[in-house]
Protein backbone atom coordinates (compact mmCIF):
# COMPACT_ATOMS: atom_id res chain seq x y z
CA UNK A 1 0.00 0.00 0.00
CA UNK A 2 0.87 3.42 -0.53
CA UNK A 3 1.66 5.69 2.17
CA UNK A 4 -0.55 8.39 2.68
CA UNK A 5 0.70 11.69 2.65
CA UNK A 6 0.00 12.70 6.50
CA UNK A 7 2.53 10.24 7.60
CA UNK A 8 4.89 11.27 5.23
CA UNK A 9 5.33 14.60 7.09
CA UNK A 10 8.40 14.91 9.53
CA UNK A 11 6.25 14.45 12.52
CA UNK A 12 9.93 14.96 14.37
CA UNK A 13 10.30 18.34 13.67
CA UNK A 14 6.12 19.73 13.51
CA UNK A 15 5.72 22.78 15.87
CA UNK A 16 2.62 23.84 16.63
CA UNK A 17 0.62 26.05 13.76
CA UNK A 18 -1.26 25.51 10.94
CA UNK A 19 -0.21 24.18 7.80
CA UNK A 20 -1.98 23.09 4.38
CA UNK A 21 -2.11 19.31 4.75
CA UNK A 22 -3.57 18.66 0.98
CA UNK A 23 -5.09 20.41 -1.56
CA UNK A 24 -8.21 18.40 -3.64
CA UNK A 25 -9.36 20.60 -6.40
CA UNK A 26 -11.56 23.24 -4.40
CA UNK A 27 -11.27 21.53 -1.24
CA UNK A 28 -8.51 22.66 1.26
CA UNK A 29 -7.31 20.38 4.65
CA UNK A 30 -5.39 22.40 7.58
CA UNK A 31 -3.82 20.56 9.87
CA UNK A 32 -4.52 22.58 13.03
CA UNK A 33 -1.56 21.49 15.33
CA UNK A 34 -2.14 22.38 18.79
CA UNK A 35 0.51 20.19 20.13
CA UNK A 36 4.11 19.24 19.46
CA UNK A 37 4.24 15.24 17.93
CA UNK A 38 5.56 12.38 20.07
CA UNK A 39 6.51 14.82 23.43
CA UNK A 40 4.05 13.51 25.66
CA UNK A 41 1.85 16.28 25.94
CA UNK A 42 -1.55 15.90 24.07
CA UNK A 43 -4.87 16.86 23.72
CA UNK A 44 -7.72 15.14 26.49
CA UNK A 45 -10.25 13.39 25.13
CA UNK A 46 -12.05 15.46 26.77
CA UNK A 47 -11.07 18.77 26.07
CA UNK A 48 -10.58 17.78 22.19
CA UNK A 49 -13.94 16.73 21.88
CA UNK A 50 -15.39 20.09 23.56
CA UNK A 51 -13.06 22.20 21.22
CA UNK A 52 -14.70 19.83 18.38
CA UNK A 53 -17.91 20.69 19.18
CA UNK A 54 -17.92 24.26 20.22
CA UNK A 55 -15.17 25.08 16.92
CA UNK A 56 -17.20 23.17 14.82
CA UNK A 57 -20.85 24.47 15.77
CA UNK A 58 -18.89 27.88 15.18
CA UNK A 59 -17.32 27.93 11.90
CA UNK A 60 -20.66 26.52 10.47
CA UNK A 61 -22.67 29.41 11.96
CA UNK A 62 -20.36 32.23 10.19
CA UNK A 63 -21.11 33.60 7.20
CA UNK A 64 -19.31 31.22 4.93
CA UNK A 65 -20.98 28.21 6.79
CA UNK A 66 -21.50 26.21 3.69
CA UNK A 67 -17.70 26.11 2.97
CA UNK A 68 -17.41 24.36 5.58
CA UNK A 69 -16.92 20.65 4.91
CA UNK A 70 -15.47 18.87 8.07
CA UNK A 71 -14.09 19.91 11.52
CA UNK A 72 -12.28 16.82 13.28
CA UNK A 73 -10.13 15.68 15.67
CA UNK A 74 -6.72 13.50 14.95
CA UNK A 75 -6.15 10.00 16.29
CA UNK A 76 -3.02 11.21 18.18
CA UNK A 77 -4.91 13.82 19.92
CA UNK A 78 -2.04 17.18 18.69
CA UNK A 79 -4.83 18.99 16.72
CA UNK A 80 -7.93 18.72 14.14
CA UNK A 81 -8.23 18.67 10.81
CA UNK A 82 -9.82 21.38 8.87
CA UNK A 83 -11.81 20.84 5.39
CA UNK A 84 -12.86 24.24 3.36
CA UNK A 85 -13.97 24.66 0.33
CA UNK A 86 -13.30 27.73 -1.94
CA UNK A 87 -11.94 29.70 1.18
CA UNK A 88 -8.84 31.92 0.74
CA UNK A 89 -6.12 30.63 3.07
CA UNK A 90 -6.11 34.35 4.70
CA UNK A 91 -9.72 34.19 5.15
CA UNK A 92 -9.56 30.39 6.61
CA UNK A 93 -6.44 31.64 8.90
CA UNK A 94 -8.96 34.61 10.29
CA UNK A 95 -11.51 31.99 10.91
CA UNK A 96 -9.56 29.87 12.58
CA UNK A 97 -8.08 31.87 14.75
CA UNK A 98 -11.49 33.31 15.32
CA UNK A 99 -12.57 30.03 16.85
CA UNK A 100 -10.58 29.31 18.62
CA UNK A 101 -11.15 32.64 20.47
CA UNK A 102 -14.70 31.76 20.93
CA UNK A 103 -13.62 28.77 22.16
CA UNK A 104 -11.24 30.47 24.68
CA UNK A 105 -14.22 32.59 25.40
CA UNK A 106 -17.30 30.31 25.88
CA UNK A 107 -19.63 30.13 28.58
CA UNK A 108 -22.56 28.26 28.44
CA UNK A 109 -24.50 25.07 27.21
CA UNK A 110 -21.52 22.87 25.12
CA UNK A 111 -23.22 22.79 21.53
CA UNK A 112 -24.39 18.93 20.55
CA UNK A 113 -23.42 17.77 24.20
CA UNK A 114 -27.43 16.15 25.23
CA UNK A 115 -27.35 12.65 24.88
CA UNK A 116 -29.71 13.01 21.77
CA UNK A 117 -27.10 14.81 20.25
CA UNK A 118 -23.81 13.34 20.98
CA UNK A 119 -22.23 9.75 21.08
CA UNK A 120 -20.14 10.80 24.46
CA UNK A 121 -21.90 13.41 25.90
CA UNK A 122 -20.32 12.40 29.67
CA UNK A 123 -16.52 12.93 27.88
CA UNK A 124 -16.76 17.39 27.58
CA UNK A 125 -14.35 19.44 29.61
CA UNK A 126 -15.14 23.49 29.42
CA UNK A 127 -12.68 24.88 30.98
CA UNK A 128 -9.72 22.59 29.84
CA UNK A 129 -10.80 23.09 25.87
CA UNK A 130 -10.61 27.31 26.84
CA UNK A 131 -7.09 26.82 28.28
CA UNK A 132 -6.12 24.94 25.09
CA UNK A 133 -7.92 27.24 23.16
CA UNK A 134 -6.09 30.32 24.95
CA UNK A 135 -2.35 28.55 24.65
CA UNK A 136 -3.23 28.14 21.28
CA UNK A 137 -4.31 31.57 20.48
CA UNK A 138 -0.82 32.51 21.32
CA UNK A 139 0.77 30.39 18.76
CA UNK A 140 -1.23 31.47 15.46
CA UNK A 141 -1.25 34.85 17.13
CA UNK A 142 0.46 36.12 13.68
CA UNK A 143 -0.11 33.28 11.65
CA UNK A 144 -0.30 34.25 7.89
CA UNK A 145 -0.35 32.19 4.54
CA UNK A 146 3.36 32.33 4.75
CA UNK A 147 3.61 30.11 7.88
CA UNK A 148 1.60 27.60 6.29
CA UNK A 149 4.13 25.47 4.45
CA UNK A 150 5.24 22.22 6.43
CA UNK A 151 8.62 22.42 7.74
CA UNK A 152 10.69 20.52 5.78
CA UNK A 153 13.55 18.24 6.83
CA UNK A 154 17.62 19.29 6.69
CA UNK A 155 18.61 15.52 5.87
Amino acid sequence: MKTIPSFQIDHDILKKGIYISRIDDDITTYDIRMKEPNRGDYLTNSALHTIEHIFATYVRNTEFGDNIIYFGPMGCRTGFYFLTRNLSDAYSINLIKDGFKYVAEFWGRIPGASHKECGNCLEHNLPQAKEEAKEFLKVIENWTKDDLKYPVSEE
